[in-house]
């Protein structure tokens, strides 16, 4: 299984543990493209190697399709590897796609894209998330070769919702005006700070997206009246830090949990916001800010009501301030996940049905 980063690993992580658990005599390979992911993930237990994949060239793919002799290769969501592919295909190697999404501004639908339209074509099977790219992919002619099957990542969400939780929580933190900022960065904090000096009573988990010394002093300055999540020791919080700064990864999946309200950050970045699915599978009301319709997941949860976004301290003061409305759109946000399970399950038939990792 090929992955791009940790985000996209999550994506895939549903799908590759419930093939160990149908085909354990087989050997799992997990590569990555980028560092984020490789350095968190490279001792993870689910895979027989972590590596990166070597970069796509002629030589490289060929020699390492001809080393590792796969049964059959994955790929998550957006990786699209000219020579890895085309080499799958000759070898007549099974190659999937799971949870893909495409957009008309992608390559692939425009008049120059030919070499681009290629390589969706060595793909056995493209496992899109929505109808519209399935619709976009059949323009193009991949209709037979195409199953609208979800998005992997609510299951992978619900798995950690449902799953057993051994964090323990601080003391002294629990309260009924708790929000859980997650993946934040400077403008989210910038935005919460603000916010934050007209709701002194609210309590405040501050999850930034990168966890280095100068971003931790930075929070520090934004935030004076704070404690990082590394002094606690499992100790009661004092009363008069009412904002904790998590300088520790691995813990936000869990983390929202605590939240009465949920503010996942990267709203105000060309690229927006992260993983809203994390929060709303615990039923939590999910505000993030203005950048939202890259995800189809945001789209929908903000209309009906599961979402919402915020362009200033005074739109969430605004928002925080409706209790009745923060608790029907955690109803709605639970609901909806929860409602969009079942992809992993969607990806495993085809491959059981096929045969593609049972000798004949």
């Amino acid at each position: 299984m090929h992955c791009a980063s940790l985000g996209e690993f999550e994506q895939g992580r549903p799908a590759m543990e419930k093939l160990r658990k149908e085909y354990p005599d087989h050997l799992f390979v997990l590569t990555f493209f980028s560092p984020s992911g490789y350095e968190i993930r490279k001792n993870y237990p689910g895979a027989d190697l972590v590596m990166y994949l070597p970069l796509d060239f002629p030589s490289s793919a060929r020699d390492f399709i001809s080393i590792l002799k796969p049964s059959m290769a994955i790929f998550i969501k957006y990786e699209f590897w000219h020579f890895y592919l085309k080499n799958l295909k000759e070898q007549h190697i099974p190659a999937l796609l799971v949870s893909g999404i495409f957009r008309p501004s992608q390559p692939f639908f425009n008049w120059w894209g030919d070499f681009h339209r290629g390589m969706l074509r060595c793909f056995t099977l493209l496992f899109v998330q929505d109808r519209d790219s399935a619709n976009l992919l059949s323009k193009i002619g991949l209709t037979e070769e195409v199953v609208i099957s979800g998005d992997t990542r609510f299951d992978r969400v619900i798995e950690i919702a449902t799953g057993q939780n051994t964090f323990s929580f601080p003391g002294g933190f629990e309260s009924s005006q708790c929000l859980v900022a997650g993946s934040t960065w400077k403008e989210d904090e910038l935005l919460l700070a603000e916010w934050h000096k007209k709701n002194p009573q609210w309590r405040i988990w501050i999850v930034p997206h990168e966890i280095h010394t100068s971003r931790i002093e930075e929070i520090k300055t934004i935030f004076p009246v704070s404690i990082l999540f590394s002094e606690l020791n499992n100790e009661s919080i004092p009363d008069s830090a009412n904002v904790i700064i998590v300088d520790k990864i691995g813990l936000l999946s869990r983390l929202y949990k605590m939240g009465s309200i949920c503010y996942v950050g990267g709203g105000f970045s060309k690229n927006g916001h992260h993983n809203i699915l994390e929060a709303a599978v615990y039923g939590k009301a999910v505000v993030t800010g203005p950048n939202y319709k890259k995800f189809r997941e945001s789209v929908e949860l903000k209309k009906i009501g599961g979402s919402f976004t915020v362009k200033n301290a005074d739109e969430l003061n605004e928002f925080t301030g409706e209790e009745q409305t923060i608790k029907l759109s955690g109803e709605q946000s639970k609901k909806y996940v929860f409602e969009n399970a079942g992809a992993t399950k969607k990806i495993l038939y085809f491959i059981q049905e096929k045969r593609l990792l049972t000798k004949e």
